[in-house]
């Protein structure tokens, strides 16, 4: 190993590796006395310098035979060619003979990474001097060692490009290796990441990796960076911040103006709203003790001795602060700050104001001091159904929320993301909604552990555009607890371009990372991650009517041609269609004629009932699909016939009934796509107060279908 320059070099390498039991060439240095060769054997001599990692490129790798005089001469002269590297020795390796097939690539690329946000990762992927072409063909496969285990990692390598070639799974290649030695590779991997860790290792970089004449994975090259230790994690925030941010018994707010359409103004005129308990909200308004009916403290300093649950603080950057920081040397007064305002840690903030808070509250925290916890800065808001609370900064006009308590909790970090979704969807059953803002103190993992404890969640959506530092792996690590208590996790990761990248950071102040190793890290904790909003939303609805089951085999009843081949496009794999029985095609075949559509309906699937079916029809049909193995069905209406009552509420509304019902008398999934104009808005409407998710389109049904058949 090397000095402080933090270089990991070829010989330090293989000596971590070996004590880990994974296959390394044999190997010495000549400066080190007798070398374990024969003469005239074939070896490889390599020039080892500080921060040379590409040998080849500087001349510094020599094929040849074993012969210690002439390798001492050819390492002085590898030694000038590399001059302005500080020589480390010269390398003997054995020359490994390994296999290779015509046309494919046999070599692998392996990256063992302490990631400052994720934790230990191995990447593996295609190696070898093309490694940079193949990487676009057949992505590097990337696993977090502390969500994946080498078994979950060899079924990745047997499906990807690599494995397949190596156990020749690729047409007309013969296998170069087994399964048994793949996972035994795997193993030593794991196992040398704990010992990278103990000698300061942040980075080990083996290519190529080559399968040798046992078929036994191989490093014949390994380079890495040494660096300072993980730092150690930061101290919590008291638990209790939960209930008093999603549930308080009582409020404080402070920045209300006396001007009508400011948002302290606003937001207190939504939070009076809400169900609390009489004189439960106080406001601080220095000179005087009432204001609009309300209670006046004339500064936090009286919180001491009666502390609220909750603060909102709508007020500049600088007396944000300010309050905190008076919050934390008195020793309390509020539960959980929740802080409107930006300015503090982004783009406007000029003279570090958001660094002397988070240090500021980390301070206390680790002295064991009372720190309140913090939501923010940059928050809309938040929308607790329960207790009809709503501190959002938006008009009653422009978004009317009307309480429907439910199991959905939603965070997001942009508060446009969360109040369009509500908006959109008014009846979604949440318990919670809240716009997190830049995560300064409490973050995505907070909220989700916070969720975790709530018994009232079922399903945890969340919009990110960027990760406080380290917490990727900290959110991962509490969507595996949500998902090892049953509960779903449903998450929508923007600024996955380097466009988006940078509008993520110009506007929340966060810096989105690299999307592929975040995608991986959270889908192995077991979380859905949408690809698109709109299979966010569609997922969503799905699960805000159905919290549990799986939808793997999908019935499709339709009234239209169009949607039934559609729909078949679109089932494929895991999530394919269901099959009917001889007696369930039977059963439905008399149904289809009790209803006077023998010669119109085919009896299979998908079922296009035609523009003939009424109600009953569709009813009866769905009975004998929900009772086959069928786990969801989707049902499409086009409601342009005259055989659908899609105008009074009086027939469709018992129809919407009788359907739900069928799914609970079931235990299965309904949903409806009505794909048709605004005129059919009330109908749509009439399905989901029903409970049912509505859809636009059969696409848009599927598509939320088929991400959540997607979960780990």
């Amino acid at each position: 190993m090397s000095d402080a320059t933090g270089f990991l070099h070829e010989g330090r390498a293989y000596g971590l590796l070996a004590a880990a039991g994974l296959r390394v060439p044999r190997h010495g240095f000549l400066e080190a006395g007798p070398l374990p060769f024969a003469p005239g054997e074939p070896i490889v001599l390599k020039g080892i310098a500080d921060q040379l990692w590409h040998k080849s490129d500087k001349g510094a790798v020599h094929f040849g035979a074993f012969d210690a005089e002439a390798l001492r001469a050819e390492a002085a002269a590898m030694r000038q060619r590399v001059a302005e590297h500080p020589w480390i020795g010269g390398l003997v390796c054995e020359k490994v003979a390994f296999k290779r097939l015509a046309g494919l690539p046999t070599e692998a690329l392996v990256s063992l990474k302490r990631d400052p946000d994720a934790g230990w990762l191995v990447v593996c992927g295609i190696g070898g001097l093309q490694a940079d072409a193949w990487a676009a063909l057949a992505p590097p496969m990337i696993w977090p060692l502390a969500l994946c285990t080498p078994d979950q990692a060899l079924a990745d390598l047997r499906a990807h490009w690599l494995g397949r070639t190596w156990l020749g799974h690729q047409r007309g290649a013969e296998a170069l290796t087994d399964e048994a030695k793949l996972l035994a590779f795997l193993q030593g991997l794991w196992r040398a990441a704990e010992g990278l860790e103990r000698e300061g290792v942040t980075l080990l970089e083996l290519n190529p990796v080559v399968l040798d004449g046992d078929g036994l994975p191989t490093a014949l090259d390994g380079v890495g960076t040494l660096g300072a230790a993980a730092p150690a994690p930061a101290a919590t925030p008291d638990p209790a911040w939960y209930q008093a941010l999603v549930s308080p018994r009582n409020l404080v707010i402070a920045g209300v103006s006396s001007r009508a359409g400011t948002v302290g103004r606003i937001i207190l005129e939504n939070a009076q709203k809400a169900s609390l308990p009489e004189g439960s909200i106080r406001l601080i308004k220095p000179g005087a003790t009432e204001f609009l009916g309300l209670p006046c403290l004339p500064s936090v300093a009286e919180l001491a001795a009666a502390p609220t649950d909750q603060l909102i603080v709508s007020l500049p950057a600088v007396q944000t602060l300010e309050l905190v920081e008076q919050l934390c040397h008195q020793g309390g007064g509020a539960t959980v700050v929740y802080v409107v305002a930006g300015g503090l840690g982004d783009g406007a903030d000029t003279e570090g104001l958001g660094q002397r808070l988070v240090a500021g509250l980390e301070a206390h925290r680790r002295e064991g001091k009372w720190t309140p916890a913090l939501v923010g800065p940059n928050g809309l808001g938040l929308y607790s159904p329960d207790q009809h609370l709503n501190t959002l900064f938006i008009p009653d006009e422009k978004l009317p929320l009307r309480p429907k308590p439910g199991h959905v909790a939603l965070v997001s970090q942009s508060g446009a993301f969360l109040i369009t979704r509500l908006s959109r969807r008014p009846d979604l059953g949440l318990r919670a909604a809240i716009a997190i803002g830049n995560q300064m103190d409490l973050r995505c993992s907070d909220f989700l552990a916070g969720f975790a404890s709530d018994p009232a969640v079922k399903v945890a959506g969340a919009y990110l555009e960027g990760f406080a530092p380290g917490d990727l792996k900290a959110t991962a690590e509490a969507a595996r607890g949500l998902r090892a208590a049953g509960r779903r996790v449903l998450l929508y990761k923007g600024g996955r371009s380097q466009e988006g990248m940078a509008a993520a950071s110009s506007h929340t102040g966060a810096l989105a990372g690299d999307h592929a190793l975040q995608a991986s890290v959270l889908r192995r904790s077991g979380a859905m991650l949408a690809e698109r909003i709109e299979a966010f939303d569609a997922a969503l609805s799905w699960l805000g009517a159905f919290a549990e089951g799986r939808p793997r085999r999908v019935a499709i009843m339709t009234n239209a041609g169009f949607e039934s081949v559609v729909s078949a496009d679109l089932l494929g794999g895991p999530f394919r269609g269901a099959k009917l029985t001889e007696a369930e095609t039977a059963a439905l075949t008399a149904a289809i004629e009790a209803h006077g559509l023998t010669g119109l309906v085919s009896p299979r699937l998908p079922l296009d009932l035609t523009p003939m079916a009424d109600e009953a029809a569709y009813l009866a049909s769905a009975d004998l699909l929900l009772a086959s193995e069928a786990d969801v069905l989707v049902v499409g209406l086009v409601p342009l016939t005259r055989r659908l009552g899609t105008a009074d509420p009086a027939v469709f509304g018992p129809f919407a009934r009788a359907l739900a019902d069928l799914a609970r008398q079931h235990g299965k999934w309904v949903g409806v796509a009505v794909e048709g104009g605004h005129l059919y808005d009330a109908y749509r409407q009439g399905l989901r107060e029903a409970g049912l998710p509505v859809f636009l389109t059969m696409e848009e049904a599927l598509e939320g279908l088929q991400l959540i058949a997607s979960e780990l």
